[in-house]
């Protein structure tokens, strides 16, 4: 039997700092200009998402970057981390990416990074990946998330027409943490506050909840897995909305870094998926 080819890693593309704001306490908004040499199609979605590479602890890239060279000569703890984080806004002319980063203190790998990023500063990433964008064809949206999930909500708004109908849902800790959104008459935008509370659980209770608007919904639900797993079974099972019909995807998981959180996600979606087996169509 013939031997499968191995599949090559994506040549990182390089990005310098040109400067960072503190949007709201917890969320910084990082602004990358992008080495034109690299070629990057964002558009089509508005969940577009680029995987950011960290080196290793003690560790520093070397100039030009070589992932294979990485993997093949070095231990797996000096290889880069990854983080995975979607792209808020993207500017073809002046090649401008804007990046959303929750911080909290020390915690995590990239939230700090992106406290401390200085002008000048080169970063790596892969991608761009994204499949979701508002379907104009639909008659009303949903969207519903926490933080993880507000860059992509926020890039879905701007897209969305003015005379648009949507109920939007977005969960943060608290009133300081909401931001402004340019919306139509005919969006909704409902900030709920977590507090002392379990991530999502005021989501589920609002969506729930919800007297649904007549017509086909077009639904973007994103965030921590648990909250959204219990989501997907209400959409998919209380109200019968099909699958081509729904963008639903946990983020991120209570409990593990991204790193636990993607060696388990394939088998936590499958097991989701064959708890709602059996779901109804739309009526």
């Amino acid at each position: 039997m013939a031997e499968r080819p191995q599949r090559r890693t994506p040549t990182p593309k390089r990005a310098t700092v040109l400067r960072g704001e503190r949007i709201t306490p917890h969320m910084v908004r990082v602004v990358l200009a992008v080495d034109p040499a690299a070629a990057l199609d964002i558009g089509e979605y508005t969940d577009h998402y680029v995987k950011l590479l960290f080196p290793a602890e003690g560790e520093t890239f070397p100039e030009p970057l070589d992932i294979e060279a990485i993997r093949r000569d070095q231990p797996r703890e000096r290889w880069p981390r990854t983080r995975t984080y979607t792209v808020r806004s993207y500017d073809p002319g002046t090649r401008e990416m804007a990046l959303d980063f929750v911080v909290h203190g020390d915690e995590g790998v990239a939230g700090p990074w992106a406290a401390r990023a200085q002008a000048g500063e080169v970063l790596y990433f892969s991608g761009p990946g994204g499949g979701y964008a508002p379907d104009p064809a639909a008659d009303w949206h949903l969207l519903a998330g926490d933080e993880s999930a507000l860059p992509a909500i926020g890039a879905a708004l701007d897209r969305l027409p003015a005379d648009a109908t949507a109920k939007v849902f977005i969960e943060v800790s608290g009133p300081e943490e909401e931001q402004k959104f340019d919306v139509g008459p005919g969006t909704e935008v409902v900030w709920l506050h977590r507090g002392t509370g379990q991530v999502g659980a005021a989501l589920v209770d609002a969506v729930t909840a919800l007297d649904f608007p007549a017509g086909r919904v077009h639904v973007f639900v994103h965030g921590e897995a648990t909250f959204v797993r219990d989501l997907r079974r209400h959409l998919r099972l209380d109200r019968g909305i099909p699958r081509e019909d729904l963008s639903i995807s946990g983020y991120w998981r209570r409990g593990k870094d991204e790193d636990g959180w993607q060696s388990s996600k394939r088998e936590w979606n499958a097991e989701v998926e064959r708890e709602q087996e059996g779901a109804p169509a739309a009526s």
